[in-house]
């Protein structure tokens, strides 16, 4: 647990000049997800990336100096820098997702710290879900765990491409270059197998700071970047951008005018919306033409993708709460899914059972016709199975009482996600992605 046996913070040359510059509105954002094993070191890796780079408030030193006095732990324990719960800093653990704001030389973060306990995969699936990257920490002594390959597992399936792999606690067993070795060889062969085309490995110490901000002398073997310019050379959101093939609009709520007009309010996923293009309604396939398009600064003509906006269409037209405004390539639709399912709840999931499945706006009954299989770990694949356990990974085959319009979640998230609810309690059991094949069967 963390505090068990955390030593004072080191007197290392901070680089926290590193990160000046980046601050303007217009410097590009990257949305990073913390991920790995129950106490391999990803609470403190951040708040020792934070310390180090001095992007950290006194006011938020003073509140961790603070936890960390009642913990008994001598000098300040970076991990409470995220961990911001009072059950979290009690446990000395991350059950929640932790947001925390940062910036390097070229573009601002946001870096998701999400929890390692195989209890909270369902918050480590969410904080992974809007990240453009990854970092992966894995405690050099413990290796590649279950849970880690878990993690590593759900990230490929929520789209991201791109990981920098931390080896920590590379001084318990003193910077040793075969222990380092070890570890990178068998993340490397995973990383390949789950399809993942940018993967940079560094040996650190979270707990001292070595290749965390600055290079570390205590490796002399190791000529790589750290942490932080491994982070700063990935690709940016740019080039991760919408596939879809057109502009997606799910209608989330239709505003009658005074004079006995209609206009239409959701968020533009997939490519920009403009006035004057020529849109179809789904899934009742009605043709129109986008009139008038204001997103919700005002801006008038083009909206473009996560933009919250309101439009007009030139034919009187029935449109509801559920619909899909589409314009280009169209996307499909169909009542016959095949989904890869997380699964969270204690009840395994199995054919028969009805869901409530809500996709984007769209909100509808479902029944579970078939479970294809479910994800093996180790050999990488989907293998036969008739059921899918709590925190597992699988496929099933579902019927919807209406039809569903989506995109393969790897063109456009928001419209190849959805999730699975319990009828009668109203739990989330699930979240489930179209068009994805990351598995082998």
């Amino acid at each position: 647990m963390k505090g068990t046996s955390k030593r004072p913070l080191s007197r290392q040359q901070s680089t926290g000049s590193a990160a000046k510059g980046a601050t303007t509105d217009t410097a590009p954002l990257l949305h990073i997800a913390a991920i790995g094993s129950v106490d391999d070191g990803k609470s403190t890796l951040i708040g020792r990336f934070l310390h180090d780079t001095k992007q950290l408030f006194r006011d938020q030193m003073q509140a961790v100096a603070e936890a960390s006095a009642r913990r008994g732990v001598a000098g300040v324990e970076l991990a409470y820098v995220t961990d911001g719960l009072k059950a979290e800093r009690e446990q000395g653990i991350t059950i929640d997702v932790a947001y925390r704001y940062a910036a390097t030389s070229t573009r601002k973060l946001i870096i998701a710290d999400c929890p390692g306990h195989v209890e909270y995969t369902r918050n480590m699936a969410t904080g992974a879900s809007t990240a453009d990257a990854a970092v992966m920490v894995v405690d050099v002594e413990k290796g590649i765990r279950e849970q880690t390959k878990r993690h590593l597992a759900i990230a490929r399936l929520m789209g991201i491409t791109a990981v920098v792999a931390a080896v920590n606690k590379m001084d318990r067993v003193d910077w040793r270059q075969e222990a380092f070795a070890s570890v990178a060889e068998e993340l490397q062969e995973y990383a390949e197998e789950l399809g993942i085309p940018t993967l940079i490995i560094v040996p650190i110490s979270a707990l001292y700071g070595d290749n965390v901000v600055g290079s570390s002398r205590k490796a002399p073997w190791y000529s790589g970047p750290s942490v932080f310019s491994a982070v700063d050379s990935l690709p940016g959101a740019s080039a991760r951008a919408s596939s879809a093939g057109g502009a997606r609009f799910p209608v989330q709520w239709t505003i009658r005018s005074e004079n006995g007009g209609r206009e239409y309010a959701g968020m533009v996923l997939g490519d920009p919306l403009c006035t004057g293009d020529r849109v179809t309604v789904l899934p009742r396939g009605v043709e129109a033409t986008v009139a008038a398009v204001v997103t919700c600064n005002g801006r008038e003509g083009t909206a473009l993708p996560g933009d919250a906006a309101r439009i007009t269409l030139a034919e009187d037209i029935d449109v509801s709460r559920g619909d899909t405004i589409a314009a280009g390539s169209l996307p499909s639709t169909s009542r016959e899914l095949e989904v890869t399912v997380l699964w969270f709840a204690p009840q395994p999931l199995v054919a028969g059972k009805r869901y409530v499945l809500r996709h984007s706006t769209k909100e509808t009954q479902t029944r579970v016709t078939e479970v294809a299989g479910v994800v093996d770990l180790e050999a990488r694949s989907v293998v036969p199975y008739d059921s899918i356990e709590e925190h597992g990974i699988g496929v099933v085959k579902v019927q919807t009482a209406e039809p569903i319009v989506y995109d393969a979640y790897s063109a456009c998230k928001g419209m190849g996600s959805l999730i699975l609810i319990d009828p009668v309690t109203g739990d989330t059991c699930g979240c489930g992605l179209l068009g994805v094949d990351t598995f082998a069967r």
